[in-house]
């Protein structure tokens, strides 16, 4: 009756990865408590494999990850469906949305506790509370209902990561082949997932790691990383990565050590940094960061705006003439980069709002005549819920308000909005959402991006020819031609879907 399921949601059709964050959680259990993992990525009706396991009457804990956007969609109505047949199930969810949402989520009724953050050490020490009758109020991370009031226990300092048991993969590949989380992408043939280290150093105001963590930031060692990534690649095939670090680079003498370990491997690798952190590196370092395999880098570059880069707290020392700057040094060592910029903060009159998002057009288009590899993301601005931070006052201000129920939260319009591409915000209007849109079809269009593996060198050719004027003179209203061709050629989204 004590046994443990983990539910990780559908996130992706077709195109999944190993689940990491549901993985480290069974980590932190195995051995002690019997555990099962679900993956809505992998099983057609995941809701029946759920019951089926819980009509046993042996398992008493289930156990969400939730990330904001498409997991929602199964989280929810799973949820309270399991509570509703299975009412004495503890429910316990974990993730970025119930971290940024606990009331909402906890006044729903049918969840239990929430793990505020990192969880390997939260989790199995609740689960001890819970069956031998101890108190928990003390355990650190947790969010829970203590009548009407909302409790959240004092946050854990960040923990050294190489001490953490090792992911169960072997256990996972015997419910799952783990061969087809090994997905074929831009990097290659056999793309692992992997978490090399937790939090980020920075307190960007639209950013939702920065209520989770703090300004923390905790790795691996370059050789633990690098132990996990070699195991996987002899046992199962993986010849890329995909580090899902919020912020892999951090310290430039890790990722050199791991450079290094890596490079006689011959794998691909992607990973996510700041542009001001990176532009310290060496020329030497990032020479070798590029011949051991690294092919792309996501940058926050969010605007070429310096009071915007301040209205949004991005610190650091980043700047518009930096962000230029640092993706011309980059092209002379062969490393795409690949920036993505926010438009549509909030600004006192809809003008000056307007004003801004011609600004970061304009830009746009400096970066790609300067590199013009430079892969380029757009988001429209969706507020986080972060506490005391300027922006989000200002937010509230203009009128935003977040859902009062749960359940809203799926409707197709709040769906998108984790998606940063219907902000619903009050700032921003109809015409300027459909700026921002069209100008992305075009560039999009005279620039298909390298991930799309599906587009061949005919269909690129073809579609910068129909785009490249719009381009040129500046016009991006109705591009219907162009979005024709993208949806015809089924033209890929890596903000939105990945390599």
């Amino acid at each position: 009756m004590s046994k443990i399921l983990l539910f990780n949601p559908q996130s992706a059709n077709g195109k999944y990865r190993i689940p990491n964050s549901i993985l480290s959680i069974a980590a932190s259990v195995e051995g002690t408590y019997e555990w099962v993992i679900v993956d809505g990525n992998r099983d057609a009706n995941p809701l029946d494999v759920i019951e089926s396991y819980l009509s046993t009457g042996e398992y008493k804990y289930l156990g969400f990850t939730v990330m904001p956007g498409p997991q929602l969609k199964q989280s929810i109505p799973f949820a309270k469906t399991i509570k509703e047949k299975f009412p004495h199930t503890i429910m316990i969810w974990g993730g970025y949305f119930p971290s940024s949402h606990p009331k909402i989520i906890l006044d729903s009724g049918y969840v239990d506790f929430i793990i505020n953050g990192p969880g390997d050490h939260a989790f199995p020490s609740l689960i001890d509370a819970l069956e031998n009758n101890k108190p928990y109020e003390f355990i650190r991370n947790l969010i829970y209902k203590a009548g009407n009031e909302i409790v959240k226990t004092q946050k854990e300092d960040l923990f050294d990561q190489d001490p953490l048991p090792p992911l169960p993969y072997d256990k996972l590949n015997e419910t799952y082949n783990i061969k087809k989380y090994l997905g074929k992408t831009f990097l290659g043939e056999k793309t692992l997932a992997y978490h090399s280290s937790i939090g980020c150093p920075f307190t960007c105001s639209f950013c939702a790691v920065v209520p989770i963590f703090e300004a923390r930031w905790k790795a691996k060692s370059a050789q633990t990383v690098y132990n996990d990534v070699k195991y996987i690649k002899d046992k199962w095939g993986a010849d890329a990565i995909e580090f899902h670090d919020n912020n892999f680079f951090v310290s430039e003498k890790r990722t050199v050590e791991f450079a290094k370990l890596i490079k006689p491997e011959k794998m691909s690798w992607w990973g996510m940094a700041r542009i001001d952190t990176m532009d310290k590196f060496s020329d030497t370092s990032l020479a070798l960061i590029r011949e051991a395999g690294c092919k792309i880098i996501f940058f926050g570059a969010e605007s070429g705006n310096n009071l915007i880069l301040d209205q949004l707290d991005k610190g650091g020392t980043q700047t518009g003439d930096q962000i230029i700057r640092f993706a011309e040094r980059l092209k002379k060592f062969d490393i795409i980069p690949e920036y993505s910029f926010v438009l549509g903060t909030p600004a006192p009159t809809a003008k000056q709002v307007e004003a801004q998002i011609d600004f970061e057009i304009d830009f746009i288009k400096k970066v790609k005549a300067v590199n013009p590899r430079t892969e380029i993301v757009l988001y429209t601005y969706s507020p986080v819920p972060t506490e005391g931070s300027s922006l989000f006052k200002q937010v509230e201000a203009a009128g935003f308000k977040y859902p009062k129920v749960l359940e809203d939260w799926i409707s197709p319009a709040w769906e998108n909005f984790d998606l940063r591409k219907n902000p619903l915000t009050p700032w921003l209007t109809p015409e300027m959402i459909g700026k921002i849109q069209n100008f992305e079809t075009v560039l999009n269009g005279v620039y298909p991006t390298v991930t799309d593996i599906r587009l061949s060198s005919i269909k690129r050719k073809a579609i910068q020819l129909v785009a490249g004027m719009r381009y040129k003179v500046n016009v991006y209203s109705y591009p219907y031609e162009i979005k024709l061709l993208q949806k015809v050629w089924k033209y890929r989204q890596p903000e939105i879907q990945g390599f």
